[in-house]
């Protein structure tokens, strides 16, 4: 095959360009122009679609090479056609690409698929899930304000409000987050942020969405939920009266332990108001690389979650019965503590299960260690089951008392489900049970 000089790439693209340009139903290009790139934005952004096509087929850029998977735009920058045309990107008047620190093509594409699936106006997609959780948090509190937060959080995100923020001069209050009485009494009128997450990690307590939101709008509070436990896919917080919603996309949504990524997701003004400027100037940025990786994850969510949620489900039943076990909560069962709270929010249980062993540590060590399909992580979301003990990994630098108002103990397990076989799974901690005293 011949070799192509660099004038005939460039005169072959422009005849693609020209060609998709002039095709019968083309837009103008000014629609959908983005500098030198020129994509065809699929038909179906329509909010007609069901979760399983959106997570496929939304949000979609498509270049004049037609390409079935998405493109990945692995670049730092983009080049503009003049002076002019720089000016007028810098300036704002045409909505193009500038740096990849800001956004780049890919990125979009796994913005707007979430946006689809959260039900959001606009997102920013993140290096991590605490990239995420500390953007939404820091890029609108100032010295003198205040955040009310749920003291059952993961041991990062309890970080950036209780130890971080403070340094800064903003306040924070940590309180019991399953009674709303607690909330309210918390709330100050210089609250600025209240912060929870439901299910908690890891003793999956459920917090009433839509009460907190009620009483963070009489204060003009933003509400920001960390949705990772529940997914998309089981509970809409915006859509319970939450005002920003922040995701661990190296949990679930890769789902198969291969890059890490976080999302901020709100109403475009939030956006635009609040976490525009500080997502510009801090660099908390996606790889496109990652936001690729994520967007086929993406497309594979509902099949992994329902699996992941019927093997939970069958593994906590299964728990319940075992003597070694003093308890089990899972949010699909009929003794989980806020049970009516689940009922009311949230349209399936999980895909993890939090349960504690009666010999404590030692008692959770030796089945941990005795498993042998579930792998001993501190990760969670894979499609592989993966198994940890809270206490001496993810919340090891809590105190004893701290961990003790969480109703965490020695003994607690957090179990995350993976796609494996159900039957294998249960037989796995069947014989792991045998190897730890009753």
């Amino acid at each position: 095959m011949a070799s192509l000089s660099r004038g005939d790439l460039a005169g072959r693209l422009a005849a693609t360009l020209n060609k998709w340009l002039k095709r019968p139903g083309a837009r103008n290009r000014s629609d959908v122009a983005t500098g030198f790139f020129v994509f065809e934005r699929l038909k179906g952004m329509s909010k007609n679609w069901r979760p399983a096509t959106q997570l496929v087929h939304g949000g979609t850029l498509r270049s004049p090479y037609g390409e079935t998977s998405e493109a990945i735009f692995l670049t730092q920058g983009f080049v503009y056609e003049s002076s002019e045309a720089a000016e007028a990107r810098f300036k704002g008047e045409d909505d193009g690409y500038i740096y990849a620190r800001y956004g780049s093509p890919t990125n979009d594409m796994f913005e707007k698929r979430m946006c689809l699936l959260e039900g959001a106006e606009d997102a920013r997609a993140m290096a991590s899930g605490m990239a995420a959780v500390a953007a939404a948090v820091l890029c609108q509190v100032k010295a003198g304000d205040h955040i009310v937060a749920a003291r059952a959080l993961f041991g990062s995100c309890r970080y950036v409000v209780d130890t971080l923020a403070p340094r800064y001069g903003v306040e924070c209050t940590l309180v019991d987050g399953r009674d709303l009485k607690n909330w309210e009494a918390a709330i100050r009128p210089n609250t600025r942020v209240m912060f929870l997450e439901s299910p908690t990690n890891p003793t999956l307590e459920v917090v009433d969405i839509a009460g907190v939101a009620k009483l963070a709008n009489q204060v003009g509070a933003t509400l920001i939920v960390d949705n990772v436990f529940a997914t998309p896919l089981f509970q809409k917080p915006l859509e319970l009266g939450a005002h920003v919603v922040v995701y661990s996309a190296t949990k679930h949504i890769d789902g198969q332990g291969r890059c890490l990524g976080g999302v901020v997701l709100s109403s475009k003004d939030w956006i635009t108001e609040n976490l525009q400027d500080y997502f510009r100037h801090t660099g908390p940025a996606m790889s496109p690389f990652n936001a690729w990786t994520l967007l086929k994850g993406v497309e594979t969510l509902p099949l992994r979650v329902k699996q992941q949620t019927a093997n939970a489900s069958a593994i906590a039943d299964f728990l319940a019965e075992q003597p070694q076990v003093a308890k089990v909560i899972y949010p699909g069962r009929a003794d989980h503590p806020q049970a009516d709270i689940v009922a009311k929010q949230m349209t399936g249980g999980s895909t993890l299960v939090a349960f504690e062993m009666k010999g404590g540590k030692d008692a959770a060590f030796k089945l941990q260690n005795a498993l042998d399909i579930v792998k001993i992580s501190n990760n969670l979301g894979d499609a592989k089951s993966l198994i940890t003990h809270p206490a001496t990994t993810t919340h090891k630098n809590l105190t004893d008392e701290a961990r003790a108002e969480l109703g965490m103990s020695g003994g607690t397990v957090r179990l995350s489900c993976g796609i494996e076989d159900t039957q294998d799974l249960l037989e796995d901690f069947a014989q792991a049970l045998r190897k730890v005293p009753a």
